[in-house]
């Protein structure tokens, strides 16, 4: 795409948002777009016909290369050198660990379906998928 980094997140879920506000407003990342998957489509279909669904985590595009869930999140926390906000620097410390951050990804998962269920939110925005499991 570009030498931009780009998030694509789920901006219904609550987690996810509040995540993605810290970043944009706290992390001081350069060159760090974000972006509500869910208002847009086609990028998103775009990226789940190449492999990387939004329903199995956050989706990190940067210098041509694609992370996706657990290895986006652990990516950018651990660019992140200074962070402004309490929080974000706990989430820095505990994601930046490629093992913890596989470890607690499946909760965190959980925790996003789990919120969007309580919304009557489909978990997937491209295929309408509303199963628990």
């Amino acid at each position: 795409m570009s030498d931009k980094s780009l998030f694509i997140y789920d901006g219904e879920c609550p987690f996810c948002n509040h995540f993605a506000q810290l970043i944009e407003l706290k992390s001081s990342l350069p060159e760090f777009e974000i972006i509500d998957g869910r208002k847009n489509l086609a990028l998103l279909t775009q990226l789940y016909n190449q492999g990387y669904d939004l329903n199995k985590g956050a989706i990190l595009i940067s210098d041509e290369n694609i992370m996706h869930g657990a290895d986006a999140i652990n990516w950018i926390c651990s660019e992140i050198k200074e962070p402004s906000d309490s929080l974000l620097e706990v989430l820095r410390i505990i994601f930046t660990s490629n093992r913890m951050t596989n470890f607690l990804f499946p909760f965190l998962l959980w925790a996003r379906r789990f919120s969007l269920t309580l919304k009557g939110k489909v978990w997937h925005p491209v295929s309408g998928n509303h199963q628990f499991f």
